[in-house]
């Protein structure tokens, strides 16, 4: 059988996720700018933005989905 996750996998995996989210928020803008034939200083402009985008983005669900929590973020019930 297998036991719960430690906080150490579970930190691990939450990493990975946002890092993947925020990836894939940050190329969109240079693939949508290379369809309209942009230099690559609008690439460059356009991944920049998608970068800080997408990082207020996962910032602000990361403090959505605390709110969905107890009263921390390693406030869990028991079932």
């Amino acid at each position: 059988m297998v036991g719960p996750m430690s906080d150490a996998d579970r930190d691990a995996g939450n990493r990975k996720v946002k890092l993947g989210f925020l990836l894939l928020v940050a190329v969109s803008p240079p693939l949508i700018a290379f369809q309209w034939e942009a230099t690559p200083a609008e690439l460059l402009a356009a991944f920049g933005v998608g970068l800080v985008l997408g990082a207020l983005l996962v910032w602000y669900l990361g403090r959505l989905a605390a709110e969905f929590t107890n009263s921390g973020p390693r406030a869990r019930r028991r079932r």
